[in-house]
């Protein structure tokens, strides 16, 4: 099998966003609590983190992280985190139907983040609370002095203001799981009133709204127009959300769902310029994909604990354990993410520690590397620059739910301050490797840097404690021929090719 792709540096989509490579914690399972924090851990800090963990974390370069919610959130008192953690107070979450201990509030959990390296992306209560809660936790955090909150948060230990700068206006309030669940109507009418009045508190501040909380839900599409019709001016970025999984072990379907976010992102995107030109609006409309991840390993486990084993600290909730084929799937989705990237300019890989996570902990025990850690890590911290649109020619084939499948998928990205071509590629071929060109085009003198590659395993293969046998290896079968470069990417890969090249 063969293909060809073509890149120049006159193919330019976009700067990419870093924070297109955020994540998200909130407090569900052992996100926090097990998670980035265990007090009696061998490897637990001065504050109860887990060292192990946050030098995981740094491995994948993390730039913004979504907290604390999430379903969680439409039910957070956000008070309740603060002050002296012996008189916090305990609460059930009527999300996860677990009992929060609210021993990680925000000050805990901004002190974790700088540890990191990464900023927050805070979410407010717009279930279960509204405008008032939302701008005494703005003046809390951003607030320099002289007002009871801000005096308040000094009192708490911090002197200096948070200055967070991202803020998410409620969660999912299409579904009807959420607490405080409302229509279009309710939610875009709160929406905009609560971003008017924190924005008077911190005009620096900038809003993502709820869009739907997925593509199959019933309001899809109307809910998007008629939020944004009420917040287009206040908003700046618009929420998407989406998960996947192999239910029907369907492989070649499964490896496809690359192509239902492309399709996501393009409806959302012709819904927002809809709402643009009906408001005469010069603003473009971005967009925060807020969740995006494989969810679907622990589905019976999450059912069975919350019907029969309730109000828990810290439960077992979602916790997947990724395999070979769940690393391509999140590989493919990265690059649908950066070929979107004028207008994606947010993304949160949900979430970041044992909850559907690429790091997973062991209580008292180890931290390790999911499958899914690798493909995110590699375009984390290689896939920053322009990313570059491709003339990519690849055979192609038809699954149960979609036609013209790329068996190649690919995107590049080019550094110019490292002088550095990167291409990421996924074969989803079962049986054939693609012998690839890659036509470099005003690009001159290529040398390889690294060629990476993540193949050779059962799609079922995981990894675990002890066993971190999903991994990319070094690869050779590079070879230069004039300005070309001829690869050949294995059957079931995930590719990382770094590339120098010449300063024009």
């Amino acid at each position: 099998m063969k293909a060809r792709v073509k890149i120049d540096k006159d193919f330019k989509i976009s700067n990419i966003d870093k924070r297109i490579y955020g994540s998200f914690i909130e407090h569900l399972g052992r996100a926090v609590y097990g998670g980035i924090y265990e007090l009696e851990h061998p490897l637990a800090d001065e504050n109860g983190f887990r060292k192990d963990v946050i030098e995981l974390v740094k491995k994948l370069n993390v730039p913004i992280i979504r907290y604390p919610g999430g379903n969680f959130v439409s039910g957070y008192k956000w008070e309740d985190g603060i002050g002296p953690v012996e008189q916090r107070p305990k609460r059930l979450d009527l999300a996860w139907k677990s009992l929060e201990t609210n021993e990680i509030g925000i000050h805990e959990f901004m002190n974790w983040s700088k540890k990191v390296n990464s900023d927050v992306d805070m979410a407010v209560n717009l279930g279960t609370r509204g405008i008032s809660e939302a701008c005494d936790l703005l003046e809390y955090c951003n607030h320099e002095r002289n007002t009871y909150w801000s005096d308040l948060r000094r009192k708490n230990g911090a002197e200096k203001p948070f200055k967070i700068k991202t803020w998410c206006l409620g969660n999912e309030m299409d579904g009807p799981w959420q607490t405080g669940h409302k229509t279009a109507y309710e939610y875009g009418r709160l929406a905009k009133e609560t971003a008017k009045a924190m924005k008077i508190i911190d005009p620096t501040i900038e809003f993502v709204v709820c869009g739907s909380s997925n593509r199959q839900m019933p309001t899809y599409g109307k809910w998007e127009a008629e939020v944004l019709d009420l917040t287009y001016e206040e908003a700046d970025y618009l929420s998407l959300h989406t998960y996947y999984g192999n239910r029907e072990n369907d492989l070649a379907d499964y490896l496809a769902n690359s192509l239902d976010m492309d399709h996501f992102i393009e409806e959302v995107i012709s819904i927002a310029d809809y709402i643009k030109a009906k408001h005469r609006s010069s603003k473009k409309m971005m967009l925060s994909f807020d969740e995006w991840n494989v969810w679907f390993h622990s589905n019976e486990a999450d059912e069975n604990i919350t019907k029969n084993k309730p109000w828990q600290k810290a439960p077992r909730l979602l916790e997947d354990i990724y395999t070979f084929e769940d690393a391509l799937l999140v590989g493919s989705l990265l690059l649908s993410l950066l070929r979107h990237s004028d207008r994606v300019k947010i993304a949160c890989l949900a979430q970041l520690v044992n909850v559907i996570a690429p790091i997973f902990t062991e209580p008292n025990g180890e931290a390790w590397a999911q499958t899914i850690f690798y493909p995110f890590m590699q375009v984390s911290n290689h896939g920053r620059g322009v990313a570059l649109r491709t003339e990519c020619s690849s055979p192609k084939y038809d699954s149960k739910n979609f036609t013209d499948v790329p068996y190649l998928d690919s995107m590049v990205v080019y550094n110019e301050d490292k002088q550095e071509i990167v291409f990421f590629a996924v074969n989803r071929s079962q049986e054939e490797a693609i012998e690839t060109s890659l036509d470099l085009g005003g690009f001159t003198n290529p040398r390889v840097i690294e060629f990476s590659t993540l193949n050779g395993f059962d799609s079922k293969q995981v990894n675990g404690v002890g066993k971190e046998v999903v991994v990319p290896k070094s690869c050779n079968d590079v070879e230069i021929i004039n300005n070309n470069l001829e690869i050949k990417l294995p059957k079931l890969s995930w590719n990382m090719l770094r590339i120098k090249v010449d300063q024009n």
